[in-house]
This record gives C-alpha cells, sequence and structure tokens, in this order.
C-alpha cells in the first residue's frame, strides 16, 4: 500500500469514528470556509409536483462557481422533483433530514446518452459529495410493467429506441471520472436500475449510507465499483433485490478497496467481483460484514478474462437461502468461479483468496469452480464454520455457473465441490449438517483429483447435528439494527 493511500485510508476511517462518537451534522464534516446556498433561494418549491431541476442545477453552478473552496447545496425539507442534475467540483449536496430528491419516471427526464442516465451524476469532477440525513429516491416501481413475485417485470426503454438491451432503465446517483468522492450519513431509495455508480474514479469514501431497492426488482444493485482505485465502504446497510456490493471491470482495472462494518440483504450476491471482469482485481478486503438471507453470499464470477489476487474475507457471518431459480445463485455461502463467457473469450484467473473467520448457515454448498484453462490458485478458508441446513421449499440439486459457461447442471448437494483448484489450504473448518435433512446432502467434499491438486486439510471436521439453527438466524437478521 502507498504512503499517499494509506493516508487516505486513515483520513476516512478517523473521520467515520469521529462521526459515530458526535452529531452527523454537516457542519461537522465540512471544511470551515464552506460557503452555504439553499436551493430554496433559487426558486425550488420542494412540492414533489413540479419540476425543480432548472433550479436545483443553477444553485449547484452558482456555488462551483464561487471563489470558495468548498461549497454546500442546501436542500430544506420537502420534496424535489427533477431530471437528471450535474454535481460539479467543489460542490457538496447537503439533502437535509425531511427532504427528498425525487427522480422522473420520463425518458425525457435524462440526457440523449443512456451512459447519463442518473438522477444526480458528477462527471470529471474533485471534491464533490452528497450528505446531509435526507433521501434520493428513483422511483423504481413506477418502471414495474408487471409485479411478479419471483421477479418484477420492468420497463424497459429499449423499445424507444434509446438503448438496445432489457436493462434499459436510469441509474440512481453516479460519480463518473471523479477524485475525491465523499458519500455519507444520506438514505438511497427504489432505483430503478443500479443504485450508486463509482466509475473510474480515485480515492472515494462511502461510509453510514442506508440503501434500499424492491426486494423483487431486478438489477438494482447497491453499491457498483467499476474500474476505480482507493475506495473505503464502511457502516452502510444495503437491503436491495440484486448484487450488494459489486467491484466490476469493464475498461481498466480495479485495485484497493476496503469494505467493512456493512450489513447486507439481497436476492441476489452480496458480495460480487464480476460478473464484467475484462481487467485485473487486486487488493481487496471484505471485513466484519453481516450477510442475512441473501440468495449468495461471498461471489467471484470471473467470465471475461481479467485476473483476480489477492483477496481477503473476513469476520463475516452469512445466511444464504434459495430464492427463484430466475435469480443467478443457488444459496451458496461462498461461490468462487471462472470460466469463459462465451466460446473463445480468455479464460481469467483467480489466486491468493483468503477466508478468515466465517460463519454460515445456508442450504447449499461452497463452490469452488475454476476451469481448464484457468485454474483457482492458492485458496485458504482458516476457521471457518458451515452449517448446512434447509427450511424454503424452493428445488435443490442444482449447480449454478450463470452467466455462460454450463448455466444450471443437475448436481448432487455436498458441502464444498471443487473443481479446477491448483492449491487449496484447509484450516480448522467444520461442517454441520441438519440431522433432520441429512438425507439431502451426499457428502462433504465433492471433486475429481484429476482436477484439483495440492490440499491439504487440518482439523476439517463434518458431522451431524440435531440442533435447530432457526433463532440463530434470526438473531443474524437482527444484527442489522447495529449500521
Amino acid at each position: 500500500m502507498t504512503t499517499r493511500l494509506l493516508g487516505f485510508v486513515l483520513l476516512v476511517l478517523s473521520s467515520t469514528i469521529v462521526q459515530s462518537h458526535s452529531s452527523t451534522s454537516p457542519n461537522n464534516l465540512l471544511p470551515q470556509q464552506t460557503l452555504t446556498l439553499s436551493v430554496a433561494d433559487h426558486g425550488a418549491v420542494g412540492d414533489g409536483l413540479h419540476y425543480d431541476t432548472l433550479p436545483i442545477q443553477s444553485t449547484i453552478d452558482a456555488c462551483s462557481a464561487s471563489a470558495s473552496a468548498a461549497c454546500r447545496v442546501v436542500f430544506p425539507p420537502g420534496t424535489y422533483l427533477t431530471a437528471t442534475v450535474f454535481l460539479k467540483s467543489g460542490v457538496v449536496l447537503d439533502i437535509q433530514k425531511g427532504a427528498k430528491i425525487l427522480g422522473g419516471t420520463k425518458l425525457e427526464d435524462y440526457p440523449r446518452e443512456q451512459s447519463r442516465w442518473y438522477v444526480v451524476v458528477a462527471e470529471d469532477a474533485a471534491e464533490v459529495g452528497i450528505t446531509g440525513g435526507g433521501v434520493i429516491d428513483g422511483q423504481g416501481l413506477e418502471f414495474v410493467e408487471r409485479f411478479d413475485e419471483r421477479k418484477n417485470v420492468m420497463v424497459s426503454w429499449n423499445r424507444t429506441g434509446a438503448c438496445f438491451d432489457d436493462e434499459c432503465r436510469p441509474r440512481l446517483v453516479g460519480f463518473l471520472r471523479c477524485r475525491d468522492v465523499r458519500v455519507w450519513n444520506v438514505s438511497l431509495t427504489q432505483p430503478a436500475y443500479w443504485c450508486l455508480h463509482i466509475v473510474k474514479c480515485e480515492n472515494t469514501s462511502i461510509h453510514d449510507v442506508s440503501i434500499y431497492g424492491d426486494f423483487n426488482t431486478p438489477n438494482n444493485d447497491g453499491i457498483d465499483i467499476e474500474d476505480s482505485n482507493n475506495t473505503v465502504i464502511t457502516r452502510c446497510n444495503i437491503n436491495t433485490g440484486d448484487d450488494a456490493i459489486c467491484p466490476k471491470t469493464s475498461t481498466a482495472p480495479l485495485y484497493n478497496l476496503t469494505a467493512t462494518n456493512c450489513w447486507i440483504r439481497t436476492k441476489s450476491s452480496a458480495i460480487k467481483l464480476g460478473s464484467a471482469s475484462w481487467f485485473e482485481f487486486k487488493g481487496l478486503v471484505f471485513d466484519n460484514i453481516t450477510i442475512v438471507d441473501s440468495h449468495r453470499g461471498l461471489g467471484l464470477q470471473i467470465r471475461d478474462g481479467g485476473n483476480v489476487s489477492d483477496i481477503t474475507f473476513s469476520n463475516i457471518n452469512i445466511t444464504t437461502r434459495y430464492y427463484d431459480p430466475s435469480w443467478w445463485g443457488r444459496a451458496e455461502p461462498i461461490y468462487v468461479t471462472t470460466c469463459p463467457r462465451h466460446e473463445g473469450y480468455k479464460a481469467g484467473s483467480i489466486s491468493n483468496v483468503q477466508f478468515i473467520n466465517i460463519t454460515a448457515i445456508s442450504e447449499n454448498g461452497v463452490l469452488l469452480s475454476g476451469s481448464r484453462r484457468g485454474p483457482l490458485r492458492n485458496l485458504r478458508f482458516f476457521n471457518v464454520d458451515l452449517t448446512y441446513a434447509r427450511w424454503t421449499n424452493y428445488d435443490d440439486g442444482f449447480v449454478d455457473y450463470r452467466p455462460g459457461c454450463q448455466e444450471l447442471v443437475n448436481h448432487s448437494t455436498a458441502g464444498m465441490i471443487m473443481e479446477h483448484i491448483h492449491g487449496l489450504v484447509v484450516e480448522n473448518v467444520i461442517m454441520r449438517w441438519s440431522e433432520a435433512h441429512s438425507g439431502r446432502w451426499n457428502n462433504p467434499l465433492d471433486f475429481r483429483p484429476s482436477t484439483v491438486n495440492n490440499i491439504s486439510l487440518l482439523n476439517f471436521h463434518s458431522g451431524l447435528t440435531v440442533e435447530d439453527f432457526s433463532n440463530l438466524r434470526n438473531e443474524i437478521g437482527s444484527m442489522g439494527n447495529e449500521f
């Protein structure tokens, strides 16, 4: 870790500690020489019925043009309906408690270019942020074409020719090619598509943020970190339908991401590297995280030839369960996979990944699946406690490779399925099997020696238990109140 990065991380952590023991007023967190401008003084009415886009943008523009080194744009209590607004350098949006920015739901509310479809977006800006204790709301439920208890069918603007895929909906908040970004003490709710999107940014702090997305809405990811370096996420509460924290490499590598002290619930992956994975991931740490009732816990889904190395997952409590198979995931607490997305694609690699102090209660086992041209290398499990039971009525007996690869494959359930691995250390690992459902399980370790080499097992235990884990699952779920 460079001296500059270490200083940035220490600054973020120290400011977070100060906030947790003092007032969360933005006045305590912004420079003393901060200019303050109110959107109300520029004509915003905040009634939730009339568009306030022009007053909001004019306030941001005036703030950024001021001589002050930092400027705060204040939203007093009220509901501010808006088309896309553009955040500028040196500006922090202060959305006060009782205030809400409400994203428009019409195609004409957003720029011509799909890449700029956000309710709030900063482009090529520096020292920008969002805070204040208020809400940014994307009105995601207004984009539901047909409600479905399994997975909602969503409006897609590709029918207008605006874009050409089924995920043709606006994101909520985006920072594109920015540096020194800070998002804290704010609620982001009901995105129509991705919620908080960090793209090609340097030095980003996201802390004390609450994210809520409808549980049956696809693609409403919590935080997507794409092609960005030096990112810290801490004390966030994420409850959404799709992937919660999702690093991606679409056009450049991703280095130095730390996520700590978070609570997550999702119908997809709580933490997922990929599936956009054309470039390198390196130096990622996920620590002290609670994952509740998710479809998949910790996931690496490398499909596009990028390499992954030096990843640590530590001090994590997980519960995973089955949902409808239309969602990717089959209740795996840990899922490490690499294979070419399409025939002819390069196979990426995954190496030097650690799982330390992990506790999981799940309806399915761990999947560790490399590929012939991209084996997994040097994985380590240390102090891991895995409990397997069933409490939903969805079918089991599948391995889920989606997207691409082998898709859904019939396979007997096992504690740990291993394929194409060179180097695996399992130390102080316990597998406990619910006696009431023991007939559903085949064996603790499922692998073919021809594809798995250099395994070390030390203090590995597997056995039945009659313990009732329902209360424990509820206890882990209630821990969300702590974050």
